[in-house]
């Protein structure tokens, strides 16, 4: 169904972006003041505040002034085939991206903007999250429009590159029937938040106590000052006994997994908030995000392959992790995340509504060659063999009493080593299907990766001399923004592979295989 256009954008018109910007920068110049207004109050004894207001205003007005310039020197100009932008304050720097580059458009919207009702809108080029382009910041309402227009440019470049530059071109409004494939809720949230496990906040805490001597008179780091305080208290604890020092012990533990497990929640609740994965006719649209709320389209045939991920503990209560790997980036990372905590069952459709299979029982598995085991586990154990040589040598001169563990530990090492090797060639797997090609590996967690053979651009067969030798070697399949390898094939089977997939690329023209899913 169309709805009535919005009101017509001018081509070839610099604008700026909308002036509430300087009031975004006002307040994160405030936000930004905090600290060395702190660290005056601390450092300046009784006239603290004399010297922090002054100071802290005078941050928020410089910050206003130069925000007000940014956005004074900051223009962008939606033309025929690219939109341009134009910054700088003392020299220009003017950017160009034609529409037929721009992969992906999505609006990022963070708390202080979120305030004023503004977002960020970045133009994913596949280029490196450097190199892209971006916006800040629009209105909600703008920032969709422009999202609309370049979607409808970049979709009809011949269309429009035989309309008159002065006229009016208005945005095609469409309102798309979304069909939702994954969201999560509190519950999921909360179960998610479990198994994220942190303890950044003890780094955190350990970082600012470094600094703590100097805002306090106080040293936190001297035994004898806290052997006082507790001499203080009337606790002596020479007379606990061993029961209560191992209940001590134990409620360490719990305190100690209680704030890992609170801030791993937290991270989870902040970035995954109101999570939903839809359906479009433009192809999948993801939004997430308590404080900064992203909203990304992922068009269905920009989509190269797809990874399955899991971690140590959540893999043993069958939850699993879902990415897209794609030529825009998200939050700086190379694949979309499009299911972060689901099971099988759940990713099983978003997988099959981006073109691809999850590997069914009669996928044709192949293992990696067995001399590769061999060769592998003998690279990565003989410098524990080395180490052992060493310390027996060093040992027997200094301490002969240690020789035995000396020695001992290193070949202990080198015999898990040789485990681990056997456990992650039994795990480490491919398969050839006739349309796509997967490989998963890993013993604890294992992570899987599919990528269809239409899309693949390459197929290199790699051996360094141990390889040639040996007669195996490592396939790299070139995938458009990802990286996709198999280590140890055979080499009369990396050759097969190779042939099937370039006979598939062979036979494609992809001129017409753009403009049937564009």
């Amino acid at each position: 169904m169309v709805e009535p256009a919005p009101a017509p954008a001018r081509m070839n018109e610099p604008r700026n972006t909308d002036p509430k910007t300087i009031m975004v920068g006002a307040l994160a110049s405030a936000q930004n003041s905090i600290l060395p207004v702190a660290a005056i109050m601390f450092s300046t004894g009784g006239f603290g505040l004399l010297v922090a207001i002054p100071a802290a205003l005078a941050i928020i007005a410089i910050g206003t002034a130069f925000s007000y310039l940014a956005w004074k020197r900051l223009t962008y100009t939606i033309g025929r085939q690219d939109i341009r932008v134009e910054s700088g304050i003392l020299s220009r720097a003017a950017r160009s991206v034609p529409y037929e580059r721009i992969q992906d458009v999505s609006l990022e919207q963070k708390l202080i903007p979120r305030l004023f009702g503004l977002v960020a809108v970045k133009f994913e080029t596949g280029a490196g999250g450097g190199e892209d382009l971006s916006l800040s910041y629009l209105t909600e309402e703008r920032g969709e429009e422009l999202r609309q227009l370049v979607r409808e440019w970049r979709d009809e470049q011949s269309a429009e590159a035989s309309a008159d530059p002065g006229e009016s071109v208005p945005a095609k409004a469409v309102k798309e029937q979304a069909e939702p494939l994954f969201t999560m809720g509190t519950g999921r949230l909360f179960t998610f938040g479990l198994f994220e496990f942190s303890l950044a906040v003890f780094a955190v805490l350990g970082g600012l106590l470094q600094y703590a001597d100097t805002l306090f008179d106080f040293e936190f780091w001297d035994p004898d000052i806290w052997r006082g305080w507790i001499d203080q208290t009337g606790i002596d604890l020479s007379a606990l006994d061993a029961t209560m020092q191992i209940l001590g012990a134990i409620a360490g533990i719990v305190v100690l997994l209680i704030i890992g497990s609170l801030t791993g929640m937290i991270r989870v609740f902040t970035r995954e908030w109101d999570f939903l994965l839809e359906r479009t006719a433009r192809g999948f649209r993801r939004r997430r995000g308590l404080f900064t709320k992203t909203d990304v389209v992922m068009p269905i045939h920009r989509v190269q392959g797809v990874k399955l991920n899991t971690g140590f503990v959540r893999y043993r209560f069958g939850w699993h992790g879902l990415s897209f790997v794609s030529l825009a980036q998200d939050m700086g990372a190379s694949s979309h995340v499009v299911a972060p905590f689901a099971k099988l069952g759940e990713i099983a459709p978003i997988v099959e509504a981006a073109g691809f299979k999850l590997p069914g029982e009669d996928a044709d598995w192949r293992r990696a060659s067995g001399k590769y085991l061999v060769d592998n586990t003998i690279i990565e154990s003989i410098s524990f063999v080395i180490g052992a040589v060493v310390a027996g040598i060093a040992t027997a001169i200094y301490a002969p009493e240690w020789v035995e563990v000396a020695v001992g530990i290193p070949l202990v090492l080198a015999g898990l080593t040789v485990v681990a090797n056997a456990l992650a060639w039994r795990f480490q797997r491919h398969a050839l299907g006739e349309a796509q090609i997967m490989s998963t590996r890993g013993v604890l967690a294992p992570k899987s990766q599919i990528a269809t053979r239409l899309k693949l651009h390459s197929v290199e067969i790699s051996q360094g001399p141990i390889a040639r030798l040996r007669g195996y070697a490592t396939i790299y399949l070139g995938q458009a923004g990802g990286t996709f390898s198999i280590r140890g094939v055979p080499i009369e089977r990396a050759r097969e592979l190779r042939g099937m997939v370039l006979e598939t690329i062979a036979a494609t023209d992809f001129s017409q295989l753009e403009s049937q899913t564009a």
